[in-house]
């Protein structure tokens, strides 16, 4: 029989499932892929093929690479879909790899950079001792925090600024559509980076009033930003410790990727910081990744082994954090899940 008169599905090479083994060596070897992704970011690949396809000698030329060599890792990547080869030695990217772009929408160029690369990747390789103690390795590995690290090394700070960022663009417009400060005089945003979320909802609702806290090496910045956007004369920002106060008067308090890096002990502290400054009948939100009770696969449950080796904090289920609401006086509400990588824990204080 010709292959032209054998039947369309007897013609489809179907791949026979795989076995434990080639399962779990898949896995052992996913750390080769993340890699091979963080070269590809740093090298700025997808920035390259951006205007369009390029040749392999032409993408040598422009990362300054060993074209063989470079063709091996384009290769690895185009088998995962990041990359496609239009022809023999001719490259194009794909949605997937679009995301590796430095200035595209929610772009995790930075992320693969400074966690798959640098300090993260360095800290992940003393996994075992946190396993061990129970200590953040990259304690172990630099002899500091990681907060004290980025003070010191303000290049590695920089890429982490622009990491938060991406990810802040991914899930605000998400936090935003659930948001209703209709009623709010003051929102307080703790830990608020470069004010994005603040900045947002106060656009959004002109009669409310805005206050930032943040370490005080962000507080220019941060203010340079709120003037360019017109909201200086609504919106302050302070420099100081949420660890020791945060500022009064509030009556909404954001907290968004603040107390995952924190244990209990100290993530108890912040949240009777903000019970102490908060007006009766205020309310706070927390905008964190849940952890789901079940044994689901979740991104969440990698981001707490992430937290556990580098900052020693920790992602929480929704039932931990409810605890850890209550303990510190407040009264909690509900959970608002999101399409994104995080949700939203409510909590109020009783009038």
């Amino acid at each position: 029989m010709s292959e032209q008169e054998m039947n369309p599905s007897q013609q489809l090479s179907v791949p026979k499932e795989q076995s434990p083994l080639e399962v779990m060596l898949l896995l052992i070897g996913g750390f080769w892929m993340s890699r091979a992704i963080s070269a590809a970011a740093s090298l700025g690949l997808a920035d390259c093929l951006k205007s369009g396809p390029r040749s392999l000698t032409q993408l040598a030329t422009l990362t300054g690479t060993h074209a063989p060599s470079l063709h091996r890792l384009l290769r690895t990547l185009v088998s995962v879909g990041i990359f496609e080869e239009e022809a023999p030695e001719l490259y194009r990217t794909t949605a997937l790899g679009s995301t590796l772009e430095t200035d595209s929408p929610g772009s995790v160029r930075a992320m693969a950079i400074g966690q798959l690369g640098s300090e993260h990747y360095r800290a992940w390789g003393e996994l075992l001792y946190s396993l061990k103690t129970g200590f953040p390795a990259f304690h172990k590995l630099f002899d500091m925090s990681v907060w004290d690290y980025y003070k010191q090394h303000p290049e590695n700070a920089t890429n982490f600024q622009e990491v938060m960022a991406s990810l802040t663009a991914m899930v605000d417009s998400a936090v935003l559509a659930a948001a209703d400060c209709a009623d709010c005089s003051v929102i307080v945003e703790v830990g608020g980076g470069h004010g994005d979320l603040l900045g947002s909802l106060l656009a959004r609702y002109p009669q409310a009033r805005g206050i930032l806290l943040d370490l005080p090496i962000q507080v220019e910045a941060t203010t340079e930003r709120f003037a360019e956007a017109g909201l200086a004369e609504r919106c302050r920002v302070e420099g100081g410790d949420f660890m020791t106060s945060v500022p009064e008067g509030g009556d909404f308090y954001l907290l968004k990727w603040v107390l995952h890096d924190w244990d209990d002990e100290a993530s108890l502290r912040i949240l009777r910081n903000c019970f102490a400054a908060m007006q009766p009948g205020g309310r706070l939100w927390l905008i964190e990744s849940i952890i789901p009770e079940d044994t689901s696969p979740s991104v969440s449950k990698l981001l707490d082994l992430n937290m556990l080796v580098i900052t020693g904090g920790r992602e929480r289920t929704v039932s931990e954090y409810r605890g850890l609401i209550e303990q510190a006086g407040l009264c909690f509400v509900g959970v608002t899940r999101t399409e994104t990588l995080v949700s939203i824990i409510e909590a109020r204080k009783n009038s």
